[in-house]
């Protein structure tokens, strides 16, 4: 049947929290902004952020675990996010800023609120809120514009159909990301261990500058691309994702300036990236599957020489080095390091090179989990909205 959303729940903004509190520097309290929703909807953590502690607001606006969230401003040209539903993690504290909006009063004996979630995270559902938008700059949404669309719903069983395969899908990669992050964890143990504190056993430690480890030390392109729906990605910082690239919001040169710029710069298979303006520190390896991309001027490209890559990739992430990489920036109109500066900072590394090996069996692990990852992305992405519209028979299904 269809409904109007305004028939099946409301919704309502949040709490003007005062800017003098609001943190970069993590506190308890997590302000959940625009930033915290991904492009097709769904949580992310990657960009918080916080409220001083001994800051006042009413208590009424801490959200609770699995409270369905939308987000009613959205920043980009083309509205990627505006209208998209998330769902609040468990275990820390978030609260319930302005211009997110809270869907409550869900009528479960019509709508369950997980399938209120995953149709709001349908294409179909995000374009028509873009249709009633205001603004140009800056894009808005209200709870009014959002909860006067229309939603074609099955009954209540086909429902809880739609949702158990879908976050069958979804906790298949969120227990990927945790082992994920555990193998950070360890590689990042055995670095602390082995090349700060040097507890190893007979290995000589010589002193070398980074440009003695990587033959190649270089900025992307200053080449401003022109908007387009396709062609060579682009990348930015807000393309790297947790050491990979990712494309959901990157923009697009033509194939005919991507060989005018890359003359003199060609980004290859297992270089590295690290930013240096603005957002800096961020690490990523480029893969065979990535090529060809062009990249930004506030990256640097490496391309190792003494050291495996999958080792430079956690040399560049470790806290080891990144304190290293703090310690050379210069502060303008925004932070930046310069590319002398990165070249001559200096790394310890022993002359055996077996001790490598356990960080590349780390890393292609990691690699693995990253790429089943994207295999189930793009598999829910491809059945959302097969379930929502009925094209796939539900009686057929194990759920």
């Amino acid at each position: 049947m269809k409904y109007k959303l305004k028939d099946l729940c409301k919704i309502k903004h949040g709490y003007a929290f005062k800017g003098k509190d609001i943190l970069k520097i993590p506190t308890k309290y997590i302000l959940v902004t625009p930033g915290n929703f991904a492009i097709g909807g769904g949580f992310k953590e990657d960009k918080c952020k916080y409220f001083n502690e001994q800051g006042e607001f009413p208590k009424e606006y801490i959200l609770k675990a699995n409270d369905l969230i939308v987000t009613m401003t959205d920043l980009s040209v083309n509205s990627d996010t505006l209208g998209y539903g998330a769902l609040v993690p468990k275990n820390k504290i978030y609260l319930h800023n302005q211009r997110i909006g809270l869907v409550y009063d869900i009528k479960g004996d019509i709508i369950l609120k997980e399938y209120l979630y995953w149709y709001m995270r349908t294409y179909k559902y995000q374009k028509a809120v873009v249709a009633s938008q205001s603004g140009t700059a800056i894009h808005h949404t209200s709870p009014e514009r959002i909860l006067e669309i229309v939603v074609d719903i099955p009954n209540i069983k086909e429902q809880q159909k739609v949702v158990n395969i879908l976050f069958s899908i979804e906790k298949k990669i969120e227990l990927n990301n945790q082992i994920k992050d555990n193998l950070y964890e360890q590689a990042e143990t055995f670095f602390k261990k082995e090349f700060v504190n040097h507890q190893c056993d007979n290995l000589i430690w010589s002193t070398y500058k980074l440009e003695e480890i990587f033959y190649h030390i270089s900025p992307g392109t200053n080449y401003q691309p022109k908007r387009m729906e396709s062609g060579i990605p682009f990348l930015n910082v807000k393309n790297i994702n947790n050491g990979y690239i990712d494309y959901k919001d990157a923009k697009f040169i033509a194939e005919e300036d991507y060989k005018k710029v890359h003359k003199t710069w060609i980004p290859e298979v297992n270089d590295l990236l690290i930013s240096r303006i603005g957002t800096l520190g961020l690490v990523a390896v480029i893969r065979n599957e990535d090529l060809p991309i062009a990249v930004h001027y506030n990256f640097l490209d490496l391309k190792t020489k003494t050291i495996p890559f999958q080792f430079a990739y956690f040399l560049l992430k470790s806290n080891y080095f990144q304190k290293k990489y703090r310690n050379n920036v210069k502060q303008s109109v925004q932070e930046y390091v310069t590319v002398d500066d990165i070249r001559n900072i200096e790394i310890e590394l022993p002359k055996d090179n077996t001790i490598f090996h356990k960080y590349i069996i780390i890393y292609d692990k990691i690699l693995n989990i990253q790429r089943q990852n994207k295999t189930l992305a793009l598999l829910r992405e491809t059945l959302l909205p097969k379930l929502m519209n009925g094209e796939i028979d539900l009686d057929k299904t194990k759920n």
